[in-house]
């Protein structure tokens, strides 16, 4: 099985700070599935290279795809709207899952405008930008990505 983490950051593509997130996220993932093979990918905030590095990652066979970044209010936040132009079929509940998990530690949970779907068989799903958030949301929904992966394999019907 093979996964992607890009994180997405103007200042971390720029070499301003230091990405906490995306290895967070990645380490998460190796808990989870030691197997899998995982590459990582760090951008600028621009939808247009998001959105062709998406379609590069799902064309290279990726079964998912986690972004990191990108999803907040920010003036260049636009990894949902690049996203959006990637999918196929939204799985809003996962987005909502995740936002809902957060909310549980911080109110501020709720201004992630981050968005989950399918590119082909490809799951793709925006995380937060903070390492604190990457945790908790993936905490969040890991059993429900381990059963979302099974069906998109076609290894497991719905119970």
């Amino acid at each position: 099985m093979r996964f992607a983490v890009v994180t997405i950051s103007d200042r971390c593509s720029q070499g301003q700070m230091t990405d906490t997130a995306g290895p967070a996220a990645v380490a998460l993932l190796r808990q989870q599935w030691p197997e899998a093979a995982i590459d990582t990918a760090l951008l600028p905030d621009d939808e247009d290279a998001i959105a062709a590095l998406l379609e590069r990652l799902v064309a290279g066979g990726m079964a998912m795809i986690l972004t990191v970044g990108g999803t907040g209010f920010g003036p260049r936040d636009r990894t949902p709207e690049a996203t959006r132009r990637v999918l196929d079929r939204e799985a809003p509940g996962l987005a909502e899952a995740m936002r809902a998990g957060g909310a549980a530690q911080t109110p501020y949970a709720w201004l992630s405008r981050g968005v989950a779907g399918l590119k082909a068989n490809t799951l793709i799903v925006n995380l937060p930008g903070s390492e604190r958030a990457v945790k908790q949301s993936l905490v969040s929904i890991i059993a429900l990505l381990k059963h979302a992966l099974e069906i998109v394999a076609g290894g497991q019907q719905h119970p």
